[in-house]
């Protein structure tokens, strides 16, 4: 598996499991990838960077917004500086320079860029923008998020029908959402998802 949010070591701890006991980690590892990707799908976006840059093209229409420091164009979440930046179509492209990344020093803060401004001047009628796409580092919320979430699902196998139970609380339906996971994910969630 890969691009989970949380080690396998940091899960086996909250469910009290020795680390060197290996018997469950097939059932745990799943877990682990299952939790990350459904933060990602609740939040309609994800949180690991790519390992190489790649470009993906936009048409400015509908993703820019105008205001008193020139024209910003909203991209996907990015994780690094993009290493390029063009405007065009499909049989020609020109290098743009001169713009801002956004928000400001999002980067050193563990953020993604997510905008780009362009002082002066549009961005004509196609955008390609090459870059590791993601996050730059894991949120500790989404990290939080996932190990709860993990520790949920493999716990899942004991609850039949959704039901557990317990000698002193009786027998108790559990909840679609958890309300931890929401708690911590919810200010990450893009709007129109969740």
């Amino acid at each position: 598996m890969a691009n989970e949010y949380a080690d396998l070591s940091v899960l086996k701890t909250s469910l009290g499991l020795e680390d060197d006991d290996d018997s469950r980690d097939v059932l745990l590892a799943a877990a682990l990838a299952s939790a990350s990707r459904s933060i990602d799908t609740a939040c309609g976006r994800r949180f690991w960077l790519d390992a190489v840059a790649s470009a993906r093209t936009y048409n400015p229409e509908g993703r820019t917004v105008y205001d008193g420091s020139g024209t910003r164009l909203l991209i996907d979440d990015a994780g690094a500086e993009p290493t390029l930046v063009e405007t065009g179509s499909a049989g020609s492209w020109s290098v743009v320079t001169g713009y801002e990344t956004g928000p400001e020093n999002a980067l050193s803060r563990g953020r993604p860029i997510t905008s780009l401004l362009l002082p002066s001047g549009g961005w004509g009628t196609r955008v390609r923008v090459t870059t590791p796409w993601g996050w730059p580092t894991f949120p500790d919320e989404i990290v939080q998020a996932t190990v709860i979430q993990a520790s949920r699902l493999f716990k899942r196998k004991d609850s039949p029908e959704g039901v557990t139970g317990s000698a002193e609380w009786g027998v108790v339906r559990l909840s679609r959402r958890d309300p931890d996971v929401w708690a911590l994910i919810e200010h990450y969630v893009l709007p129109g998802f969740g």
